[in-house]
C-alpha cells in the first residue's frame, strides 16, 4: 500500500484571519482532492514570538522545531507569503533560513503570495523562485498571486484565480506523482530489507 503523501504548506501570514493563509488552505485542498495525503499547515504568525531573536536551530523550541522537520520531511510544499516591500517576510526568511541546505533537494514546491495591488506580482518569480532554487527544490511552473480584492471575508473569491490555482494543481500533479511513486518504492524496499 502506498502511504499517503506529506503535503505541508507554510503560509508566511503573520495575523489570523490572514488572506494568504486563506489562499495556502485552498491550495493544500486543490491537492488533497486529488492525492491521498497527509496535509498540514505552518503558520508563521503563530511561530512569529518563538523565532525572534533565535539566530542557530538549537536555539529554536520544541514547536519550532516541529515544524521545521514536517517542512524537510515534506513529499511536496506549498508556499505562501505576503507581500511587504517588494519581498517575502523577514520571518518567513528566518524560518527557511533554519531548513537544512539539502532538506528540499527534488522536491516539489508551489509557490503564492498575496499582496495589495498586481504591482508585487513579480515576487514569485523574482524572490520566491531564487529562494527555492538555493534548496534546489523543483519549483512548479504556476504560481498563484492574489490581491486584496480577489477575497471576500478571506476566501478567495476571484474566479479567474480560482481556475488558475486549480490549472496549477493540475500541471504540478505529474511531478506530485512521481514523488509518490517514489516514496512507495522506498517504503517497499525499507519493508524488503
Amino acid at each position: 500500500m502506498t502511504p499517503p503523501l506529506r503535503l505541508v504548506a507554510v503560509s508566511g501570514g503573520m495575523q489570523r484571519p490572514s488572506k494568504t493563509t486563506a489562499l495556502a488552505e485552498q491550495l493544500l485542498a486543490l491537492i488533497a482532492n486529488e492525492i491521498p495525503c497527509e496535509p498540514r499547515l505552518v503558520e508563521m504568525g503563530r511561530l512569529a514570538p518563538q523565532l525572534a531573536g533565535a539566530v542557530w536551530r538549537s536555539q529554536l523550541p520544541d514547536t519550532v522545531e516541529r515544524e521545521l522537520v514536517a517542512v524537510e520531511q515534506a513529499d511536496v510544499l506549498v508556499v505562501a507569503t505576503p507581500v511587504y516591500r517588494g519581498s517575502y517576510t523577514g520571518l518567513f526568511k528566518h524560518f527557511f533560513d533554519f531548513i537544512h541546505q539539502d532538506a528540499l533537494i527534488d522536491k516539489p514546491v508551489l509557490l503564492a503570495a498575496t499582496g495589495g495591488s498586481q504591482r508585487h506580482a513579480l515576487v514569485i518569480d523574482h524572490q520566491l523562485r531564487p529562494l527555492f532554487s538555493f534548496f534546489q527544490a523543483r519549483t512548479l511552473p504556476l504560481g498563484i498571486y492574489a490581491t486584496d480584492e480577489d477575497f471576500v471575508d478571506y476566501r478567495l473569491q476571484n474566479d479567474a484565480l480560482i481556475q488558475r490555482a486549480g490549472l496549477a494543481v493540475q500541471r504540478a500533479l505529474p511531478l506530485v506523482e512521481l514523488t509518490r511513486h517514489a516514496r512507495a518504492a522506498a517504503a517497499q524496499e525499507a519493508l524488503a530489507a
